[in-house]
């Protein structure tokens, strides 16, 4: 794209923009999770078990999850990329216990996985 430091172009090619993520989410639900520990520990938690039931991943209906992982990243990935990230983990040292008094299960998916699938929809 050519540079250009005129406002009133900037402010188009921003508009595109902002239309195809529109067109993107258009009818879409977004599960939005915030995970502050994520930027420390290089993982994010993925939970799809609570109390023996399916939760989480495993129990939703939305199109895409939304990690915020400090105020100003987030990633944003369509749900069954999400899961199929997430499948490669079940049974290993990365398919653990969590939440409250370890009633949960979930996976620790290393940030690197999302960067690695989704670069383009990392924000």
């Amino acid at each position: 794209m050519k540079h250009n430091s005129d406002f009133k172009y900037d402010l188009e090619v921003g508009r595109v923009a902002e239309r195809i993520l529109e067109k993107l989410l258009e009818n879409k639900t977004i599960e939005v999770k915030r995970d502050l520990q994520a930027i420390n520990t290089g993982n994010i938690y993925v939970e799809y078990e609570s109390r023996d039931k399916p939760s989480g991943l495993a129990h939703t209906k939305a199109d895409y999850y939304c990690y915020f992982i400090t105020d100003g990243r987030m990633f944003l990935i369509e749900t069954e990329e999400l899961k199929e990230l997430c499948r490669k983990y079940i049974g290993t040292d990365r398919d653990i216990r969590g939440g409250d008094s370890d009633t949960s299960k979930g996976i620790l998916l290393p940030l690197t996985d999302l960067i690695k699938q989704n670069g383009s929809n990392n924000f």
